[in-house]
């Protein structure tokens, strides 16, 4: 097996490949949970999961080689070092900024709400305490 443009797109690529594994891996231990808890024999319960697991590590290595994943990964590698990332003093004041909108906003809608209740008890229109 040849691995397609091997030097573009590396660390997605890696990245990738071992995302498939760890979640396949997980897969295949709730399986194998699964499997013992329905009471299978104990070979199968460790040899289904084994191979299901090994099928996907195959899955994953061919999915992050195929040409059209491949490029779209080493597309995607090359974008994101375009980003401008923002710093870490701009992202606090942003999230600030966003909480502090939605406690006014809240506030706001509170006294909305209040009024009309008070407006709707008055004409009659609802009961209330």
């Amino acid at each position: 097996m040849k691995i397609y443009k091997q030097n573009q797109g590396k660390y997605i690529r890696v990245t990738t490949a071992v995302t498939m594994v760890l979640m396949s891996a997980w897969g295949a231990y709730a399986m194998k949970d699964t499997l013992e808890a329905r009471g299978v024999n104990i070979y199968l319960s460790y040899g289904i999961p084994t191979l299901a697991l090994a099928v996907m590590c195959m899955v994953a290595f061919l999915v992050t080689n195929r040409p059209k994943s491949a490029d779209f990964l080493i597309a995607t590698e090359s974008e994101m070092k375009k980003v401008a990332w923002s710093s870490k003093r701009e992202i606090i004041g942003s999230t600030k900024v966003v909480i502090i909108a939605t406690l006014m906003l809240a506030a706001l809608l509170f006294m909305i709400d209040t009024a009309f209740l008070v407006f709707f008890r008055k004409i009659g229109v609802t009961l209330g305490r």
